[in-house]
């Protein structure tokens, strides 16, 4: 129980902060955000017909008051292109997201786990410099860079997968692997580290010593004694799987939430940029907290001391 009300605060006062940023991000565009919007050549009725419908014409406090107010009812605001609510448009962009975000994650397990538990058996042979040099290049190549060679290879020359879009199974197996293979790279280091840890230990060499073969002592008793520091990386990584989500939908022409962020950009719709960069941030402290809470709870040490 201090554990979890320990992270509870945590992440409230967390959540607090980047509700702050998120209202004076349209603040902080340099000059008046209603002429940003809406140019220079806009009629002075409407842009303080803007003005007033965003809260602009009140003091900055009153509209931060306002701001959380709405928050709390679920009120994101209208969208300055297509006059819907928010909230609705989000709705309809977030499932494709997270199916990226989650298939993403599955092609990043499937590659490190086999990579990192094969170097780290092989320590120092062929094998292991060999999977440490694939997960360097892994996070070595950006998503703006992979996307477009596996479009190149896999799309316009061999015509396995489509170029772009979300129409069936094939379309995610690209931006799916693009999202991935940094994440993979990140966390099969993880693997062989934590595992050449555990390998060492006492209670390995007497599963050894009671003829146990050696897929049973790496998979029933060493790797699960190194998965805690590997659960806390995931947690992370599909944390910033939804930032690096941006630059992928944008890559594929992938309808989810970072494909939005993009559109609303170049449309200059801030109160949409707003309620993405509030939902990414909120999910990402959300997840970070359920990976610490996950954590404390495979750990006995962690729980009984309350986070320390």
């Amino acid at each position: 129980m201090p554990l979890l009300i320990s992270r509870l605060a945590s992440a409230a006062v967390v959540i607090f902060g980047v509700l702050v940023l998120v209202f004076l991000l349209i603040h902080l565009v340099p000059g008046d955000p209603v002429e940003v919007m809406l140019g220079e050549s806009a009629q002075a009725a409407d842009r303080e017909a803007l003005r007033q419908s965003l809260g602009l014409d009140q003091p900055l406090l009153s509209q931060f008051m306002t701001y959380l107010g709405n928050i709390a009812r679920f009120d994101l605001g209208i969208s300055l292109h297509s006059k819907r609510p928010i909230s609705d448009i989000l709705l309809e962009r977030l499932p494709a997201t997270l199916e990226l975000a989650l298939a993403a994650l599955l092609v990043a397990v499937l590659v490190a786990f086999p990579l990192g538990v094969m170097a780290a058996v092989k320590k120092d042979s062929a094998w292991d410099h060999g999977a440490m040099a694939v997960s360097l290049v892994g996070v070595s190549i950006p998503n703006f860079l992979m996307g477009p060679v596996l479009i190149l290879v896999f799309a316009v020359w061999l015509g396995w997968f489509p170029v772009s879009g979300r129409d069936g199974l094939a379309s995610l197996v690209l931006p799916a692997i693009t999202l991935g293979t940094a994440m993979a790279a990140i966390l099969s280091r993880m693997v062989r580290a934590t595992l050449l840890e555990v390998l060492g230990e006492d209670y390995i060499r007497t599963a050894r010593a009671k003829g146990l073969g050696p897929g049973a002592v790496i998979w029933r008793h060493a790797l699960r004694n190194a998965l805690l520091p590997v659960i806390t990386l995931l947690g992370l990584q599909l944390g910033a799987l939804l930032a690096g989500a941006v630059i992928t939908e944008a890559v594929f022409s992938w309808p989810g939430i970072g494909q939005l962020v993009i559109e609303a950009i170049q449309r200059r719709d801030y109160p949409v940029v707003q309620a993405c960069v509030l939902l990414i941030s909120i999910t990402y402290v959300l997840v970070n907290t359920l990976t610490d809470m996950a954590y404390g709870w495979f750990d006995p040490r962690i729980r009984m001391g309350g986070g320390g």
